[in-house]
């Protein structure tokens, strides 16, 4: 009985991937990123890496994991490979209620908190923070509040497992139609319209309306960096009084879940604010966490 391949329609060589591809693939998927890959992502697997398959001149995916997989050239194609898998799907103000809750109760609560210290920075982490939307969004809230706040300060720490969605987000360059949910006050103050096909961002290459940059002073305040959220050690040292962590935890099985929250957790002040998607469930896990509303938590300890 011939060996059974998996492929897409129509059937292009570069789109095969035998059984026995798919299952190195998916595990190497799962040690080094959590995510699950059930052979009902074949498909994706698949368009994710055709490109790459073609970059680098190769005829099939087969052949594409020969060459990941083998010593000389494993270590420089990883990161390649890491970004043609991930998901890096964003928006600005993304789940509009958690950025309400945010400047409605959140930060109110924290500049109680702070009254009196000398240190009246906020310290927030986009743990997720993929293209950069959701830290220029957690940025803008930010800079609203303490305008009318004099001392109270903030930082944004942002972090992806994406090389390649990490320098999208520092560069901050984004399509009129990717800024459509920003309102239009912010805009003013916080978009820089460029020139026509110029500086698109990597969402659209090849568009050519008019490119919209986040303003220099708000890109300061967000520092972007790599981090993969399977590794023992997260290697950040500061404390943080709130978390987003949101639309990545669906990928995760349950124990991968509880694992990556406990970490996070670590660098959370007691008595902080941490944010998951409305898709996503904490419930059953076990973690030093008190729920508050829907996908919004706060440390115990406080």
């Amino acid at each position: 009985m011939p060996k059974k391949e998996y492929t897409s329609e129509p059937v292009d060589p570069a789109l095969r991937i035998s059984p026995h591809s798919f299952g190195q693939l998916a595990e190497f998927i799962t040690r080094e990123l959590g995510i699950k890959m059930p052979e009902s992502k074949v498909s994706l697997i698949q368009s994710r890496l055709l490109r790459r398959v073609r970059d680098l001149g190769l005829d099939s995916i087969d052949q594409y994991c020969d060459f990941l997989f083998s010593p000389a050239e494993a270590g420089a194609e990883r990161i390649h490979f890491i970004n043609a898998i991930t998901t890096n799907k964003t928006d600005f103000f993304r789940e509009p209620q958690h950025f309400q809750f945010l400047s409605e109760k959140v930060l109110p609560e924290l500049e109680r908190l702070k009254r009196g210290a000398l240190d009246k920075r906020i310290s927030v982490w986009s743990a997720a923070c993929s293209s950069g939307e959701e830290p220029y969004t957690l940025a803008m809230i930010l800079s609203e509040y303490t305008a009318g706040h004099p001392g109270f300060d903030f930082r944004i720490l942002a972090t992806d497992v994406s090389t390649k969605v990490l320098q999208t987000a520092k560069e901050g360059i984004y399509s009129a139609r990717q800024i459509a949910p920003v309102p239009a006050d912010f805009r003013r103050k916080y978009l820089l319209r460029g020139k026509a096909g110029h500086g698109q961002s990597g969402h659209d290459r090849g568009n050519h309306s008019p490119a919209l940059r986040i303003t220099p002073a708000l890109r300061r305040r967000v520092s972007f960096h790599q981090l993969n959220f399977i590794d023992a050690d997260y290697r950040v040292r500061e404390m943080f009084e709130v978390i987003f962590c949101r639309n990545v935890l669906i990928y995760f099985d349950r124990p991968t879940q509880e694992a990556v929250i406990n970490k996070l957790c670590r660098n959370l002040i007691p008595g902080g604010y941490l944010f998951v998607s409305h898709s996503e469930s904490l419930s059953g896990l076990n973690l030093p966490l008190i729920p508050l509303r829907s996908s919004c938590f706060r440390k115990k300890g406080a």
